[in-house]
């Protein structure tokens, strides 16, 4: 799986960058999670800060395009996207962790 970025994009405002991206893959569409970690790998980014919001991969082609969000830390990330969004990138939710603790004691 080869990924080449086609447009990033800052947003300082939000404290992330937009990505657009093309992955060429020989068999199917890879998953979500192996996107955001190759991404996050080429970007020297942990994997929780990347957040990606669509792969669309043409009928019979074997390239996908992409979008994703990079955020400077996973704070920022869980601060601004949407829970489902979250979910999906499999991104924990720092307060979800301790909450469990507490109420298990």
């Amino acid at each position: 799986m080869d990924i080449e970025i086609i447009e990033e994009d800052a947003n300082p405002m939000l404290h992330r960058r937009d990505v657009t991206f093309q992955v060429t893959h020989e068999e199917e569409t890879p998953s979500r999670l192996s996107v955001r970690d190759s991404l996050a790998a080429m970007l020297n980014k942990d994997a929780d800060e990347v957040v990606v919001r669509e792969l669309n991969t043409r009928f019979g082609m074997r390239t996908t395009m992409g979008a994703a969000k990079v955020y400077e830390t996973p704070d920022d990330a869980r601060e601004i996207e949407q829970d489902y969004v979250l979910d999906r990138n499999k991104i924990a939710d720092a307060d979800a962790d301790g909450e469990g603790e507490a109420e298990e004691a």
